[in-house]
């Protein structure tokens, strides 16, 4: 059994988005489909393992991170995937995950 929590793309209140920095999107099929449960890693810019987390129902996820490279890589038996992210400033930078089987 994985430590990951389940994730929710609606930010908590009292983060001041202008100060933080947050990567969210979604897991999906190549058919647009949401994908929950699917385990959703980060990885910095080196490659290396960072945080992981477990979609929502619907396939919501979100990490808060510093800004600079980022890879999130989706896990389910659905299928993978991958998406690079590069935040350069606060705020929310959305990224969906389309996997593949």
């Amino acid at each position: 059994m994985s430590a990951a929590s389940t994730q929710t793309h609606t930010i908590p209140a009292g983060v001041d988005l202008g100060r933080e920095t947050a990567i969210t999107g979604k897991v999906v099929t190549g058919d647009g489909e949401p994908v929950g449960g699917a385990f959703v890693r980060l990885l910095d810019g080196t490659g290396t393992f960072t945080a992981e987390i477990v979609a929502s129902g619907s396939g919501d996820f979100r990490f808060f991170v510093a800004p600079g490279d980022w890879t999130v890589r989706a896990l389910s038996p659905v299928g993978n995937g991958t998406a690079s992210v590069k935040p350069t400033t606060s705020g929310i930078h959305t990224v969906d995950i389309t996997l593949t089987a």
